[in-house]
């Protein structure tokens, strides 16, 4: 994830998975709350990585209203978890509304976007990808399989 647009319109490069070290150590068992762990900043959004393993990254995000990360792709697998709070997320181009409680998958190279239309907080749980893997486009996207 690297494109964040803030609410006043103007966009800035961000790197959300590289600014501090996890807080989970993997030598050593860990309990967090995360209603404690979650920050929020006026106008921003504020991103901390619980876990890093060479397989997976976890990262806790909490968003002021209003604020949004433009469209992009992952190589990775993506599970999120809204934990408070709303937000749209443009799924292929297509908007949907989640709520506190909500989980959504995403495979590899989905376009997709998030606005916050309320503050909220979520948790990102990445996973690379084991096996090579084509982009998602609105083409093969209409044809995949629903569960």
């Amino acid at each position: 994830m690297t494109g964040v647009k803030e609410s006043q319109g103007h966009s800035t490069e961000s790197n959300f998975m590289n600014k501090s070290l996890p807080l989970i150590d993997l030598t050593q068992e860990k309990i967090l709350s995360l209603a404690e762990e979650t920050q929020f900043a006026p106008n921003g959004i504020v991103s901390r990585v619980l876990l890093q393993t060479p397989a997976a990254r976890v990262v806790l995000f909490g968003f002021a209203a209003g604020q949004e990360l433009t469209e992009h792709t992952s190589t990775s697998h993506a599970f999120i978890q809204v934990l408070s709070g709303a937000c749209e997320f443009s799924l292929n181009g297509e908007p949907r509304q989640l709520k506190a409680g909500d989980a959504l998958y995403m495979p590899p190279h989905l376009p997709h976007a998030v606005k916050a239309t309320e503050q909220f907080s979520m948790l990102l749980t990445l996973f690379r990808a084991t096996e090579p893997t084509r982009p998602l486009t609105r083409v093969n996207a209409a044809m995949a399989p629903v569960n």
